[in-house]
């Protein structure tokens, strides 16, 4: 019975720091962000994802901070893509609605178009 008590206490523990990681992950991408430094913002980005996988409560702030720095780099297609995941995956989130407005934002500048759609060409060899 101890045993079982000490293997369940170091379990939790472990998904504990690993939540404490990811925390630690996201503040260093705003304070990066906050910095203007976008490669930082996004380094520690994928060291959050990392942290948490796929499908965690996190992945629509972790795609919204990634969004956001894609605007400050210029990259508006890739900017309003991130912004449409969002809206699809995490349709009913507080991040879909900011991911709307970003949209409506890249719009009235001239820099995404409803309905527009990306076009893909196959890499030469």
């Amino acid at each position: 019975m101890r045993t079982l008590i000490v293997l369940i206490l170091a379990l939790s523990c472990g998904a504990c720091s690993s939540r404490g990681a990811a925390d630690r992950y996201m503040d260093s991408a705003y304070e990066a962000y906050a910095a203007n430094d976008c490669l930082g913002t996004l380094l520690a980005l994928s060291q959050a994802e990392r942290q948490r996988r796929v499908g965690s409560s996190m992945q629509p702030e972790i795609s919204l901070l990634r969004g956001n720095c894609l605007e400050r780099q210029g990259l508006f297609v890739d900017a309003a893509q991130t912004y449409l995941f969002i809206q699809s995956r995490y349709p009913s989130s507080e991040y879909a609605f900011r991911a709307k407005a970003r949209l409506e934002t890249l719009r009235q500048l001239g820099h995404y178009r409803v309905g527009d759609t990306v076009a893909i060409y196959p890499a030469k060899p």
